[in-house]
């Protein structure tokens, strides 16, 4: 984006606003200016009547109405429609990480907000604003990782696979490496159709696969051994495929075209 963001403050406490207003100004990556502030939801309505915001900058636990009230309204009132770039949680408390996504904010932060964490969160919304026509891509919906303090949206597009380690998940993208903490068994019905069970332990993306081969795979005990894996781009990472799912990854991969 050329111009600077214009981000809407709505907090009930004066000092709450007077701080992120602060550092939104000191924000140069993106550019971004304080267009308006309001103290609760009403007032954040009425002042989005007659204004655009970029972004929006939300508390949750406010008089009347709640954030997340207010959030889905602009979310489903056509009156609203295109009012509203992106909206960013900002509150003191962690625990409505998941509701806040489910009224698609772009980032949640909590108090007290350091700037680069809010520089972070400004410059992902500028990019979902810069490129509205990726939007469909995301239709496949969002895996949703808890990690070091921060909630993190990943996009079902960017995962090549999941594989199950000990207590924890690994969730694999192009230059990431998270974990969940939600099993196999429970991610699978969410990616059904576009994720493939290669192995008892592992869910891979289709999209993701560009070989089915025959080949020397390590096992957990150190001994070598011969057996079928699936290479995943662009990691080039090779995955095991048990002799079990080994038909059904075939018949995935021949019905795609693989």
């Amino acid at each position: 984006m050329t111009s600077a963001l214009r981000v809407l403050i709505v907090d009930d406490e004066p000092l709450a606003r007077l701080r992120l207003s602060s550092l939104v100004q000191e924000c140069a990556d993106p550019p971004c200016r304080v267009a308006g502030e309001a103290g609760d939801p009403a007032s954040a309505l009425a002042w989005l009547a007659a204004h655009d915001a970029d972004v929006v900058l939300l508390d949750i636990q406010m008089p009347g109405a709640s954030g997340l009230q207010l959030a889905e309204r602009l979310r489903t009132d056509a009156a609203y429609a295109g009012r509203v770039g992106a909206i960013v949680f900002v509150t003191a408390h962690g625990e409505h990480a998941l509701h806040a996504f489910d009224v698609e904010a772009t980032d949640y932060l909590t108090k007290p907000v350091r700037r680069e964490r809010l520089q972070q969160a400004l410059k992902r919304a500028a990019q979902r604003l810069a490129a509205p026509a990726a939007a469909p891509e995301d239709d496949g919906g969002v895996v949703v990782v808890n990690e070091r303090g921060r909630v993190i949206r990943v996009p079902v597009s960017e995962v090549l696979y999941l594989k199950a380690e000990l207590k924890y998940v690994t969730l694999r993208t192009a230059s990431h490496t998270h974990l969940l903490d939600e099993s196999l068994t429970e991610l699978e019905p969410r990616l059904a159709g576009r994720f493939i069970r290669i192995h008892r332990n592992a869910l891979v993306a289709k999209r993701a696969v560009r070989a089915l081969e025959r080949r020397a795979l390590g096992t957990d005990d150190g001994e070598g051994g011969e057996g079928w894996a699936v290479r995943v781009a662009p990691t080039d990472e090779w995955l095991a495929v048990s002799r079990r799912q080994l038909p059904a990854v075939r018949e995935a991969l021949a019905g795609d075209a693989l």
